[in-house]
């Protein structure tokens, strides 16, 4: 591969495997894999998550057992980062809606719908279905709504009071 001109979506088809099954050999689920350029170098971004939460072992070991084959994979000079979601992540893809089921988010939708009286609350996530999209709790009157994914602005983990 030239190093100048390659195509990132097919790089990241072919890690993407390769991160999956290096995570689950180590109980953990990848559940953002993103490579990409910032100031002119390029990042491979690894976001762990596990219930009892990603610990700094968890990270170098996925760490230690992709690095063999990422320099196969990738035809430029890239960092790898590896790393937990953060408390108070946005959730990006409709995996993650399903992975952080039982969790409670912050929602705010894009325009006023249905029943629901504001554009913005505290839910929780009770199921997730592609075709019919996320299923919530809304915690300040305890009804239950579902919300097609793309009448959501933002789903983002609420950090909860300790």
């Amino acid at each position: 591969m030239d190093q100048k001109h390659f195509n990132k979506n097919e790089i990241l088809e072919k890690l993407l495997p390769l991160v999956e099954n290096t995570a689950m050999r180590y109980g953990v689920i990848p559940i953002e894999v993103d490579f990409s350029k910032e100031s002119g170098k390029w990042f491979l971004r690894i976001f762990l998550y596990k219930e009892e939460g990603i610990t700094l072992d968890d990270c170098e070991n996925v760490s230690r057992s992709l690095n063999p084959f990422l320099d196969d994979l990738i035809p430029v000079k890239f960092y790898l980062e590896v790393s937990s979601p953060g408390l108070d992540r946005k959730l990006k893809s409709d995996r993650e809606y399903i992975i952080f089921q039982g969790k409670t988010i912050n929602l705010k939708l894009k325009n006023l719908i249905d029943n629901i009286e504001e554009k913005q609350f505290l839910a929780k996530i009770l199921d997730f279905d592609s075709e019919k999209g996320v299923t919530v709790l809304k915690l300040d009157n305890q009804k239950t709504y579902t919300i097609q994914t793309d009448k959501i602005q933002r789903a983002q983990l609420h950090i909860e009071d300790i």
